[in-house]
C-alpha cells in the first residue's frame, strides 16, 4: 500500500511540474513523513526531488535561458543561507494553533501563514483574466531571485514562488521548464548538501535498508515517468495554459500551508 501510494503522487506530481515548475517536493515530502521517521523522510524527499530535476535538466537543459539561470539562480542561492539563518530565529515561535484531520495533526505557525498569504497572492495574479498580457522586466531577475531564495531557504518552498515570477518573463513553455529545472537542480545540490549529515551513518543505513530504499526508488522511478509522459504533452501546452496550472498549484499550495497540512 506504502509503495503505491509513493508512486502515484510521484507520478503525478511529477508531470504537473513539466508544466507548473514545482509541486513534487510540496506533495511528496507529507506521503513520505506517513512511512518515515522525520528525517528520512526529508532526506528522501531530497533524494527523489534531486533526481527529478537532473533528468529534466538532461532531457531540456538545452532550451533554458541561461541568463535567467545567472542572474536569477545566484542570487537565489545566496538568500537562501540567509533565510535558513532566520528560520533557525523563527523556529522557537509557537504554533497559532494544532488540529487532527484524519489522524494526523496540523500545526499552522505563524511563517506558514505568512506563506500561504504571498502564495494566494501570486495565485490571484496568475489565474486573474488580464494575467495573460502582464509581463515582468528582466532587470527585476536578480530581485525575483533573492525573493524566491530567501523564501526557500525560510520554508523551503522556493519551486513555487520561483514558478510565479519566471512565468511573467514571456519564456515559451519549454524555455520556461528547462530554465525552472536547471534552477531547481541548483538548489538541489545545494540542500543535499545540507543534508548530508542526514544521510550518513546510521541514517543512511536506515535509508538503504529494503523498505526504505524500496519507497525511495519507487518514488525516484516513477516521478522519472511523470517526467517522460510530461515531456510528450509539453510540446502542445500554450504559456496561458502553463499560467493556468501554476496558479491552480499555487492556490493550492497556498489553501495547504494555510491550514497546517504542509
Amino acid at each position: 500500500m506504502d509503495l503505491a501510494v509513493v508512486a502515484v503522487v510521484a507520478l503525478l506530481a511529477s508531470g504537473l511540474t513539466m508544466f507548473s515548475g514545482f509541486g513534487l517536493g510540496t506533495l511528496l515530502l507529507p506521503v513520505f513523513a506517513l512511512f518515515l521517521p522525520v528525517e528520512l523522510a526529508v532526506a528522501a524527499t531530497a533524494l527523489v526531488h534531486g533526481a527529478n530535476s537532473a533528468l529534466k535538466v538532461a532531457l531540456l537543459g538545452g532550451q533554458a535561458d541561461l541568463r535567467v539561470v545567472l542572474r536569477f539562480g545566484l542570487p537565489a542561492i545566496a538568500a537562501a543561507l540567509g533565510g535558513a539563518a532566520l528560520l533557525s530565529l523563527l523556529s522557537d515561535l509557537p504554533a497559532l494553533w494544532t488540529y487532527s484531520l484524519l489522524g494526523r495533526q496540523a500545526v499552522v505557525t505563524p511563517l506558514k501563514l505568512a506563506m500561504a498569504v504571498l502564495m494566494a497572492g501570486f495565485a490571484v495574479l496568475e489565474l486573474h483574466p488580464r494575467s495573460a498580457r502582464l509581463q515582468i522586466a528582466r532587470r527585476w531577475l536578480s530581485l525575483g531571485g533573492l525573493v524566491s531564495g530567501f523564501f526557500g531557504g525560510l520554508s523551503g518552498h522556493q519551486g513555487a514562488l520561483r514558478a510565479a515570477f519566471l512565468s511573467r518573463l514571456g519564456l515559451s513553455p519549454q524555455a520556461f521548464v528547462a530554465t525552472s529545472a536547471v534552477l531547481g537542480l541548483m538548489v538541489d545540490l545545494v540542500r543535499l548538501a545540507a543534508y548530508g549529515a542526514i544521510l550518513r551513518g546510521a541514517h543512511l543505513a536506515a535509508l538503504a535498508g529494503s523498505r526504505d530504499g524500496a519507497l525511495v526508488a519507487v518514488g525516484a522511478l516513477a516521478a522519472f515517468a511523470g517526467v517522460l509522459l510530461g515531456k510528450r504533452v509539453l510540446q502542445k501546452i500554450t504559456m496561458t495554459a502553463v499560467q493556468r496550472i501554476t496558479g491552480g498549484l499555487l492556490l493550492l499550495v497556498a489553501v495547504m500551508l494555510g491550514l497546517g497540512l504542509v
